[in-house]
């Protein structure tokens, strides 16, 4: 299993240093403010301030719908995002490239309960085997297209989504939103992070119902 470095501790709210979850090329000194476009067909494009789209998400290709994948503005694979199959909360996994080997495995996802109606994520990178506590964690509503991203179980606050609705996009069929990133933090892993709450929230209700299902057989044979 491929081990992450250890993420250093942010000063304040912002992180002093670099930190390079998928690579050191995605993370800036400066604030990063992307532009996400999610089409129709649950692909999505990421722009940034000047308009160029540095990234694209691939949905359900090669027939594989429990995938999915980032490429660059080129179209070369970034990362690949794989839902593994029954797990009680959900769990995502983030691989190197078009790798599903554990030994590129960088982080995983899932959610905090499979009771719960607003989004909250926990997230683990590869290193900490354990996952005692998140090394990060989302927290917000997809509905309102509103998120943020901790450090931890902190109230350090690393990346924001927010809405960027106007009547072109809603025409268009097109969803577009917003993401703003503190300074060092690596944008690519952020943009996976969106991806995946976007396929949880898909998921959401169907979670709720079996788990609410569950429940309800497990008490008509309790003593």
């Amino acid at each position: 299993m491929a081990h992450s470095a250890s993420v250093p501790a942010p000063s304040g709210v912002q992180f002093a240093s670099p930190v390079p979850i998928i690579g050191p090329q995605y993370c800036a000194g400066y604030p990063v403010e992307l532009e996400i476009v999610r089409k129709f067909s649950g692909d999505f494009d990421v722009i940034d301030a000047q308009g160029t789209v540095i990234f694209k998400v691939k949905g359900k290709f090669l027939k594989m719908p429990d995938r999915r994948v980032l490429l660059d503005g080129a179209g070369n694979p970034i990362v690949t995002l794989r839902h593994k199959i029954m797990t009680a909360h959900h769990r995502w996994q983030v691989f190197r490239g078009k790798s599903v080997e554990e030994s590129d495995l960088i982080f995983s996802v899932r959610r905090s309960s499979m009771l719960q109606l607003e989004a909250k994520l926990q997230v683990f990178l590869a290193s900490n085997i354990q996952e005692d506590v998140c090394d990060f964690r989302v927290e917000g509503s997809w509905a309102e297209r509103s998120c943020e991203v901790f450090y931890g179980e902190s109230s350090s606050k690393i990346a924001k989504m927010y809405k960027s609705k106007t009547i072109k996009t809603a025409l268009t069929g097109k969803d577009k939103f917003s993401v703003m990133i503190d300074p060092n933090v690596d944008y690519a892993f952020i943009v996976a992070l969106i991806v995946i709450l976007d396929v949880v929230k898909s998921f959401g209700p169907t979670l709720l119902n079996q788990a609410k299902k569950m429940k309800s057989l497990v008490s008509l044979f309790a003593p």
